[in-house]
Formats: structure tokens, C-alpha cells, sequence
């Protein structure tokens, strides 16, 4: 928890990351002191935070500049503030979903030094670019690869399950515990115990069939790149409180899903998509990774 500076707007950070964007000038409205760094938080900014409730891809880094001083970013994540009180909580700290009528939600954007004297003061925000477009490279491979998953997988299900949006069981949705965005890779992990098996999922022969499922599964993805088609992020408001779902539209359908990261203009950005598929914990979790671009297999 974090003590206000200054009495805190109302008003939700907007955000320009979902258009691609990586500078914006904008308005420092807060400053708040952790625990061995500070926040900084602004009232526009094209800085993508990590999501405190699924922590898939890293915040982004970058520099802010105004008042003759530069900030280098050294994380971006989200905060809230309580409307009544001014309240400051950070990532984790956060007592309430997000939505609560009675909490504002902002990027945090981590540096080392003081800010506080920038409260008020017009500043520029950057993003560091390389990183950025390898996070997005990383997430939208990730993006594609669990429909493609979904599709190697239908046959393997006994019972009626809720469907992806090219209409296939879904196991992504279904089965994940933890996605971890990198540059230009992704690691999800899916739990395949009881629950999974009483859903109607059978992971009989599995182990022998994971080299043809990975050979479907780099099929799909290769189609997908190689078609080179437009891949947007629709948003519901201009605030980071606002819904945004990830949208593709590949041979076989809509690619769609609730999803808050960065991502490429197209899928022919990403070079190619390559995914491997293992067992661990004794065949109890499918590890799928991920890699696009010139990234290692």
C-alpha cells in the first residue's frame, strides 16, 4: 500500500499501446513512494503495464523525460486508486477486481529516483522499441497457437466442452494454469489431471502422439503466417479499465480473445511460428512452447 502525494483524479489512465503506439506527451498526476523505487503515473501514456491478474506479459520499458530530467522506466504495471480516499494500490496489493466502481485503474511506471517534481509538469514518454516489438512478436505467437493447439487436439474429447472461436474444444482456455510472454517466445503450461479428464478430456497415448500433434499444430501456424493477414486489438474505451480483445481473421475463421497485451500489424511480421510440445510432472502438465521469428527452437 502507498500513501497519496497529491489529492488523485477520478479519471482512469488512457492508453495508446493498443494501436501500436511508443511516445506520447502527457501530464504526471502522481507520484507514490514503494518500497525501494517510486511510481510515476500519468494521465495518458503508451506504456503496456503487466496485468496483476494474469501476469502473462511484462510491463514495457522506456524513459520519461520533462523538467530537464530524464526517467529510465524499469517496469510498467497496473495500479489502482480508491475514489474517496486517494488510496494507492499496486500490482499484487490490489484488494479488488477490476471494474470496482469505487477504484480508478492506471499505468504505474516504475523508476528509481524521486519524481516528485514533475507532479504537474507536461512530460514525454518513450518506449523502448526492440523490446517491445519482441514482446509483441512473443504475444501474438502465443495468440495463435492455442486455437492451433485446440484444432490438433478435438478429437481427443469425450464430452461437450466450450468451444473456441473457430469452434473447437477448448482446451487453452480449458486447461491452462500460466502463460509467460518473453521476446519473441511464449511458455504455456495446462494442467491435465482429474478435473481436466472429468471434463471429458482423455490424455491416453498422448505422450506417443506429441511429435504428429506439434507437427499439426506448426502446420496450422506456418499456414497462418505465410497468408500474412491483419491482426488488431479492439478496445471497448481509451482507458487501460477498458475490455480489449486480440482479433485475426485466418482460413478457417476468427481468430478472437479477451486480451489486454501488444501485438504485431500482421501475422507475416512474425517470420514464422514454430511450437514444441512435452510432458512434465510426470505426463500431469502439457508444456507448449513457442517461438517466432529468428528466436531459438
Amino acid at each position: 500500500m502507498t500513501e497519496p502525494t497529491t489529492p488523485f483524479l477520478n479519471d482512469s489512465t488512457l492508453v495508446s499501446f493498443p494501436s501500436g503506439a511508443l511516445d506520447a506527451v502527457a501530464t504526471v498526476r502522481h507520484a507514490v513512494a514503494l518500497t525501494d523505487r517510486y511510481g510515476l503515473i500519468c494521465d495518458a501514456t503508451p506504456f503496456h503495464p503487466e496485468d496483476h491478474t494474469w501476469p502473462d506479459q511484462p510491463g514495457d520499458q522506456g524513459t520519461v523525460e520533462g523538467g530537464g530530467r530524464a526517467f529510465e522506466v524499469l517496469d510498467s504495471v497496473i495500479a489502482a486508486a480508491h475514489r474517496s480516499t486517494g488510496e494507492v494500490r499496486v500490482a499484487g496489493d490490489i484488494p479488488v477486481r477490476r471494474g470496482d466502481p469505487d477504484w480508478s485503474w492506471h499505468v504505474l511506471h516504475v523508476v528509481a529516483d524521486d519524481p516528485r517534481a514533475l507532479l504537474g509538469r507536461e512530460v514525454r514518454l518513450s518506449v523502448d522499441p526492440e523490446r517491445r516489438a519482441g514482446l509483441s512478436a512473443g504475444h501474438t505467437g502465443c495468440e495463435l497457437v492455442g486455437p492451433a493447439l485446440n484444432a490438433a487436439l478435438r478429437d481427443r474429447w469425450r464430452k461437450e466442452a466450450g468451444l473456441d472461436s473457430l469452434g473447437a474444444p477448448d482446451f487453452d482456455k480449458i486447461a491452462i494454469v500460466s502463460s509467460r510472454i518473453g521476446l519473441h517466445h511464449s511458455v504455456d503450461r495446462y494442467r491435465m489431471g482429474k478435473s481436466l479428464r472429468r471434463k471429458g478430456f482423455t490424455a491416453d497415448g498422448l505422450a506417443e502422439a506429441l511429435g504428429d500433434l506439434e507437427a499439426q499444430v506448426n502446420v496450422l501456424l506456418a499456414e497462418w503466417v505465410a497468408a500474412d493477414v491483419p491482426v488488431l486489438v479492439r478496445t471497448e474505451g481509451p482507458s487501460i479499465a477498458d475490455v480489449r480483445r486480440f482479433s485475426c481473421e485466418v482460413g478457417q475463421g476468427p481468430v478472437t480473445a479477451l486480451c489486454g497485451g501488444t501485438h504485431v500489424a500482421t501475422t507475416g511480421e512474425l517470420g514464422r511460428v514454430v511450437a514444441r510440445l512435452e510432458l512434465a510432472d510426470g505426463g500431469q502438465e502439457l508444456v507448449l512452447s513457442t517461438s517466432t521469428g529468428g528466436a531459438a527452437t
